[in-house]
């Protein structure tokens, strides 16, 4: 057999798909909350996710779950971890200056979102344009606060999450969990460690923006495109209780009750 055969020049060789690189891999402060949260959070609770590989590995987008307890960001962002992303959020623009805390939030690129005065609606769409600059991806709860329904379905969404979205043409992509209320009861401060909890996670497919996508991105057509939105979610949901949500969905404002929270947009 000739030479050439045996010992085959570089260019002759098969390409080989090029391994994307995890966002984790590189150094940075997540590594640190990493270290001292995913041990606990490993140890709390038992996951089982599914549909992990319809999160992209790279690129922006927005990544919109459900929301019913005060630890909804930690069990999420450590299943955005686990799944190679690193978690950004809209996060309550006083919180950024609580001390050690604010210089966490600002170090790992958290979004902060101002309550009530003018700049209160362009802050986070420019924080968003950075972030697709940079290829991120950023969880936003569309519900803003802790669901209101009494039996933890998801309420009505506000539009913080489609008009990011739609602003910056990038995927929203729903998901959901189910579990985190054993770990951390809704309104409750104290964490159930023992017995160790199992949560599932469902992760969805983009939802289909495209009939509002050129339309002029006013009051009727954002909250329009977040019902859809919110549909999506409650789908999600619904397969991971084994149950059907109620045909209407939960109103606070209906019921005088107040959507302020950690997360709301």
């Amino acid at each position: 057999m000739p030479a050439h055969e045996d010992h085959p020049e570089p260019d002759s060789q098969p390409h080989r798909a090029r391994k994307v690189r995890s966002e984790k891999s590189r150094p940075s402060v997540f590594w640190i909350l990493a270290g001292v949260l995913i041990p606990f959070m490993t140890l709390a609770a038992r996951y089982d996710i599914h549909d992990g590989q319809k999160l992209p590995k790279t690129g922006a987008y927005v990544l919109a779950p459900n929301h019913y307890s005060e630890i909804d960001p930690v069990v999420m962002g450590h299943v955005a971890w686990r799944l190679g992303r690193l978690p950004r959020f809209l996060t309550k623009g006083s919180l950024f200056s609580v001390p050690v805390l604010g210089w966490l939030l600002r170090s790992t690129g958290q979004i902060p979102v101002q309550r009530g005065g003018s700049g209160r609606g362009r802050g986070p769409v420019e924080a968003a344009e950075q972030l697709v600059a940079k290829g991120q991806m950023v969880i936003v709860y569309p519900e803003g606060s802790l669901t209101r329904d009494p039996d933890l379905w998801p309420m009505r969404g506000k539009t913080g999450a489609v008009r990011i979205a739609l602003e910056q043409d990038i995927p929203l992509i729903p998901a959901a969990h189910w579990g985190t209320q054993a770990l951390m009861a809704r309104y409750s401060k104290k964490i159930n460690v023992f017995p160790r909890k199992r949560i599932a996670v469902k992760i969805g497919d983009p939802v289909d923006l495209s009939a509002f996508r050129g339309r002029s991105l006013d009051t009727a057509t954002l909250n329009e495109a977040t019902a859809v939105v919110m549909d999506a979610i409650t789908r999600l949901v619904e397969d991971l209780r084994g149950e059907k949500a109620p045909a209407g969905r939960w109103n606070p404002s209906e019921h005088q009750q107040e959507e302020t929270g950690r997360f709301e947009v």
